[in-house]
């Protein structure tokens, strides 16, 4: 069935979207969910496997370094091959490699099933944004952005809860194993759900058009060459940082290296597109494509900003002041509630309020987290610090909810679909390597605050930090918007 659009025919929607945004939008929560739900889980994985805090920080950041090598390449598969296929095979890695995980007899085994893991998620969460893509045309795909934002917001906040509470039921020696094993019977039930719900790849992804004189089809092929130097570059920007996470400086040296493969990959893109090959990322887009390239800033630096965060509040509520496991889950909930209100109304908002929406919400958060600071310095020795943290929290995830999702849809807005997946990559790069900077960026910040002034002074060092980071992202945020406002 057909629509007429502007003189031309062109596809009706599919019926079964939102059924299909669903089931893949599960998929999305379950990986992006293992990006935080290890970080409470440390103390039991340390004990249960008798080794050091060091060799276990592999197994929180190996994911994100793996999970980030891949994304764009995984983006661009999906483009290529269809979606269907990447998710299944994607989606069929991270059930094998999570029940590895949750059976693993060591610490050496449980960090390269976490590798392989990431490498899966880094295979699944492109198709997610690319679908949306091709599903979804004008306010519609601003709703639906906005339920993604929703997963991203819920899966980030809601993972020290929900592996607080897996540990207090299952124990502390062996309770980390069903963090990873759970995935296993959810991966085997959205497996058959992809499979009869997901479309396959369509006519033009399953034979490219050459570029030349020769009419034939083609298969579509995989730039190795753009693939094997975007994931160096990206390996020895996150491999320093993953290192410094676990005491180790050996490798910051390879961080003289982003430069150089940085300009090589830009190069051979652009060589390989005027050739007429198939480049991995068509690097013109983020020239070309409006809000493209500074939505990728404004979405990294706030996932910099952002995530650290908590992962300094799981330390300072558990190390600083005592609190269980579930309690300090259950603390940083309100954040979850606050994006949770926010981000569908964000989607559908940013159809009418544009990319001001995104500079408000950064605004908001950063009081948010003013507010947490103050209050966690007046009450940290108070029976009701719990009151006074989930005020603040549940307006930053307010503000969160509301960054996200429009981000999404502004940076994407104006991407063609047969880019969708590796331009989505490329943005959700940006984010994982946001998050582990942050990560190592926070931590420090709130180790030299601690020797300096406790627990609280660490706190307060950290959340100093974030708003300068959030502050560059809100900078961009606002060149963005006047960039976009229409002139007179």
């Amino acid at each position: 069935m057909t629509t007429e659009t502007s003189g031309r025919t062109a596809p009706a929607p599919d019926p079964a979207r939102w059924r299909i945004l669903a089931v893949t939008l599960a998929v999305g929560f379950m990986s992006l969910l293992d990006v935080t739900i290890v970080n409470v889980a440390i103390p039991s994985m340390r004990n249960g496997l008798d080794t050091s805090a060091a060799t276990i920080q592999w197994v929180v950041s190996g994911y994100a370094l793996a999970f980030g090598l891949v994304l764009v390449t995984g983006g661009r598969l999906g483009d290529a091959f269809g979606r269907r296929r990447l998710m299944l095979i994607g989606l069929s890695g991270f059930v094998l490699s999570s029940a590895a995980c949750g059976l693993a007899p060591s610490a050496e085994v449980l960090i390269l099933a976490r590798l392989a893991q990431g490498v899966s998620a880094g295979l699944l969460s492109p198709q997610n944004t690319g679908l949306i893509q091709e599903l979804f045309t004008g306010p519609e795909r601003g709703r639906a952005f906005g339920i993604f934002g929703l997963v991203v917001s819920v899966a980030s906040a809601i993972g020290p809860v929900l592996g607080g509470l897996i540990i207090a039921l299952a124990g502390e020696d062996g309770g980390w194993r069903w963090i990873f094993l759970v995935n296993v019977p959810i991966g085997l039930v959205l497996l058959v759900a992809i499979a009869k719900m997901v479309p396959g790849a369509r006519p033009e992804q399953r034979h490219t058009p050459r570029r030349s004189a020769d009419p034939r089809p083609t298969r579509p092929s995989l730039d190795l060459v753009g693939a094997a130097l975007l994931g160096v570059a990206v390996l020895c920007l996150l491999l320093p940082v993953v290192a410094l996470e676990s005491g180790r400086t050996s490798t910051l040296l390879l961080l003289a290296l982003v430069p150089v493969l940085g300009w090589a990959f830009v190069a051979w893109e652009r060589r390989l597109g005027r050739t007429g090959g198939a480049p991995l990322l068509e690097v013109d887009l983020l020239r070309r494509t409006p809000g493209y390239a500074n939505g990728i800033v404004v979405g990294s630096l706030y996932f910099t900003g952002f995530t650290g965060v908590f992962l300094v509040l799981s330390v300072y509520l558990q190390d600083g002041l005592g609190y269980s496991t579930l309690a300090t889950g259950l603390l940083l909930t309100p954040f979850a509630v606050g994006s949770a209100l926010s981000s569908p109304w964000a989607g559908k908002a940013v159809s009418s309020c544009g990319p001001r929406l995104v500079a408000s919400a950064l605004v908001f958060m950063m009081s948010g987290l003013v507010l947490l600071g103050l209050m966690a310095w007046v009450a940290e020795e108070k029976s009701w610090l719990w009151a006074a943290l989930a005020i603040p929290l549940f307006l930053a995830g307010l503000g969160g909810g509301a960054v996200i999702s429009p981000n999404y849809t502004l940076t994407l807005a104006d991407v063609p679909p047969r880019m969708g997946g590796a331009a989505s990559g490329a943005l959700q790069t940006g984010q994982r390597v946001g998050t582990a900077i942050g990560a190592a960026v926070m931590v420090t910040a709130y180790q030299l605050g601690v020797a300096a002034g406790g627990a609280s002074g660490g706190l307060r060092a950290a959340i100093v930090t974030a708003l300068l980071i959030l502050g560059m992202a809100l900078a961009a945020a606002v060149h963005g918007a006047r960039r976009r406002a229409p002139t007179s």
